[in-house]
């Protein structure tokens, strides 16, 4: 079945109605069948788990949070009246639960407990009478409600498994927004069916109870738990707390496994988290690593460097490289049927890139991994945007101005309009109501200081579909939007680390399809708090690569590795796959569920499809009406008939 949902959990009032909501859960397949011998097959795989669901359940006996966690862990205790539920990639064992629990009489209480963890978990507590659930800061795990019309307001981490259960229909406004290719806050949080709303990330949704067997209970009410650090610590004393968050997160998702996986790109990013996870002492630690085609890129050379200084350290079993040739690695826009394999929350730009994905993870399931790590989110953690001058110049004008200057020069903006940029006051809001335009792109020597990016809407998008991105654009200025921090700098970078924690999600459902586990443990919680607590003239510099994380990770990856300061690109292998892949992208717009629905010009596509090196490809990406196309198609298709017979829940006590 196309886009069958592998992995959710959903969490029920305590009634008759939602009892029976309960046995109308989608019960998934199971994730392909290896293609290799060598793939684990341990009691706990995927495999093995098949459709069953855990079940933690009321005092009352009905079903209170139903998940079906494929890759994850569920950790559950009760006391008295008061319960905790942790969904992550570890179990949480009992002891350290109660520690949680016991002696937080609130929210508050409970949440500087959570703070020792790191920040990986979903949340689901009972506390004084009100039950309340949240996921990440980063966005990494995001909660999702929505009101039964039996049951009252429901809960999951998926959006589609709401819309399954309330039968909520497909939202054009929302599905226009996501043929472009950032979505800003707040409007990331459009869900693409009516009826389902998303709690921010950073926030939690409050559940009041109502009488026991009923569903009269008042509404849903968010409320924040989390706020960034201030931007005060040294760079010696951050990247010491960088490195033990680093260390403490790779060691939640794979301490204790035996065979794991990394992908090692030769970048930065990959590098740290490949001897971060060698410290941890697997048995077998496979590195995998896509040569590229561009004669020119450095990566490849970067990674063997890396495994020779990785086998030439004691302390640890050699690592296997797994070198991938360039000719085998497909290009984007390859295979764009396979999408149907996962219903992602939402259309994802990355999806063009799905076949590569799928081989990569496929390669890693063969070694016998049992947990594969990448090096997602490190970009936009490390790099520093240059937004960020805005926070600077206000406490340290002198400091701005020149590391603004070095990076001036680095990308050609002119001093003038700089200078106008970083003296500019507009609000969030007014941002917000001239963040889309027809006007074409603004060139590349365009100073980046505002509170986002500003987008052309692309020529082939329809009249109606304009008018839909427009107006919600400006209904959410006209609301007065609030940004994630007041300051413009530290908005920006957090929206960036959450729309990458979006975008990963598809990487985390291709795992979960082949049978692995993936992971990006920089989108941990404490990391991100680690890196932002920073103070700004130490965390960013334009004569420095990463400086943080070279920090942080000295003494535990090679001084010679850390040298590093290029990064490689793969725009390259974007443009020929839209030469090499042309027929199947001109499928995509022959009967387009995009055209139907009155957003896109298939004609329109269907000529640039003929023509993949036109001008208006290289100004305008086309990846994201794609990825909206193939999700489009894919949600239309997910759902087995309604008669079909109803999940045998079961309840696991090993959850506890």
């Amino acid at each position: 079945m196309p886009g069958l949902l592998r992995d959710y959990f959903v969490v029920l009032p305590d009634s008759v109605a939602a009892h029976a909501v309960a046995g109308q859960l989608p019960a998934p397949e199971a994730p392909e069948a290896p293609e290799s011998p060598e793939a684990p097959g341990t009691s706990e795989s995927p495999e093995a788990v098949g459709g069953v669901l855990t079940v933690v359940a009321h005092p009352s006996g009905r079903p209170w949070v139903v998940a079906r966690p494929l890759v994850r862990q569920v950790s559950h205790l009760r006391r008295g009246s008061d319960a905790l539920v942790l969904i992550g990639p570890d179990r949480v064992p009992e002891a350290v639960l109660a520690g949680l629990l016991e002696g937080a009489r609130d929210r508050t209480g409970l949440e500087r407990r959570l703070a020792r963890l790191p920040g990986l978990h979903h949340v689901i507590a009972h506390l004084s009478g009100e039950t309340w659930i949240r996921g990440t800061a980063s966005g990494l795990r995001r909660i999702y409600h929505a009101r039964h019309a039996e049951a009252g307001t429901i809960a999951s981490d998926r959006p589609a498994v709401l819309a399954h259960l309330t039968g909520a229909p497909l939202d054009d406004g929302a599905l226009a927004l996501r043929m472009l290719d950032f979505l800003p806050h707040p409007l990331s949080r459009r869900v693409l069916w009516r009826g389902v709303h998303e709690t921010g990330a950073g926030c939690g949704l409050a559940l009041p109870a109502a009488a026991p067997g009923t569903a009269a209970a008042s509404g849903p009410r968010e409320y924040r738990w989390w706020e960034p650090p201030p931007p005060e610590l040294p760079l010696a004393e951050g990247a010491r707390r960088l490195g033990e968050a680093v260390a403490a997160s790779v060691r939640a998702h794979i301490g204790g496994l035996d065979r794991i996986s990394c992908e090692l790109s030769g970048g930065l990013d990959s590098t740290a988290l490949t001897f971060a996870a060698r410290a941890t002492g697997p048995a077998e630690l496979s590195l995998l690593t896509v040569a590229a085609r561009d004669r020119y890129s450095e990566d490849e050379t970067w990674a063997r460097r890396a495994v020779a200084e990785a086998r030439s350290r004691n302390g640890a079993p050699a690592p296997a490289h797994h070198i991938i040739p360039a000719d085998q690695a497909p290009y984007f826009y390859a295979d764009l049927a396979a999408t149907s394999a996962e219903l992602n929350d939402e259309p994802l730009p990355v999806a063009p890139g799905r076949a590569r994905a799928h081989l990569l993870l496929g390669r890693a399931y063969a070694t016998g991994s049992r947990y594969h790590l990448t090096g997602y989110g490190g970009d936009e953690l490390f790099l520093g945007l240059p937004h960020a001058y805005q926070d600077l110049f206000h406490g340290n004008p002198l400091t701005a101005w020149n590391h603004l200057g070095g990076l001036r020069h680095q990308l050609g903006w002119p001093l003038f309009p700089t200078l106008k940029a970083l003296l500019n006051r507009s609000t969030f809001p007014r941002y917000l109501a001239g963040a889309v335009t027809t006007e074409p792109q603004p060139v590349t020597r365009t100073p980046l200081l505002s509170w986002g990016v500003r987008q052309s809407l692309r020529p082939w998008f329809t009249d109606h579909a304009n008018a839909l991105i427009t107006e919600e654009f400006k209904a959410a200025a006209a609301g007065q939007a609030e940004p994630i921090d007041r300051w413009r700098g530290r908005h920006v970078d957090i929206d960036a680390v959450r729309m990458g924690a979006r975008h990963f999600q598809a990487m985390e459902d291709i795992g979960m399809t082949i049978g692995l586990p993936v992971a990006a443990p920089f989108y941990d919680d404490r990391i991100l708090e680690a890196t932002l607590a920073v103070r700004l003239a130490d965390r960013i510099s334009p004569w420095r690569y990463k400086p943080l994380l070279v920090e942080a990770m000295r003494g535990v990856v090679p001084d010679t590795l850390l040298a590093r300061t290029t990064k490689d690109h793969m725009s390259s292998d974007e443009h020929q796959g839209l030469r090499q892949h042309a027929p199947e992208i001109a499928d995509l717009w022959t009967g387009s569920r995009l055209a139907e629905r009155g957003l896109v010009d298939s004609r329109h596509l269907l000529r640039l499809a003929a023509e993949p090196f036109s001008p208006v490809l290289v100004e305008h990406s086309i990846s994201s009406t794609v990825a909206g196309e193939t999700w489009l198609r894919t949600a239309e298709n997910a759902w087995t008939p309604p008669d079909r017979t109803p999940t045998t829940l079961s309840t696991s006590e090993a959850a506890r």
